[in-house]
């Protein structure tokens, strides 16, 4: 299944470099609070700016509250209850969005 990249110029992206060393550029999604925990919602784009696999991934998000301008800091999440707990909150998202697409008709 192929999904075209529906994101106008003012989609958030973010570029992440992973353990091997290459950057992947991401759409951002959402960022969710889990327990009182910021959790982002990432995309990962291919060069076209497209996503074929429809995978996420998902990262702790910090941001420093005294310095808007430094960058926020992005976690691997390594316990699993903590990354399924993300998971749920993210699939509820994506519940809610399904059902504003619907009541918006």
């Amino acid at each position: 299944m192929e999904k075209k990249n529906d994101y106008d110029d003012e989609e958030m992206t973010v570029e992440l470099e992973l353990d091997d060393g290459s950057v992947v550029n991401c759409a951002v999604i959402t960022i969710l609070t889990v327990e009182k925990k910021d959790y982002i919602v990432l995309l990962p784009l291919d060069e076209n700016g497209c996503n074929e696999e429809g995978e996420v991934w998902f990262y702790g998000y910090t941001e420093n509250p005294d310095d808007p301008n430094e960058e926020p800091v992005l976690d691997y999440i390594e316990d699993d209850d903590e990354y399924e707990k993300v998971a749920e909150a993210f699939d509820e998202y994506l519940d809610g969005c399904e059902f504003d697409e619907l009541t918006d008709d």
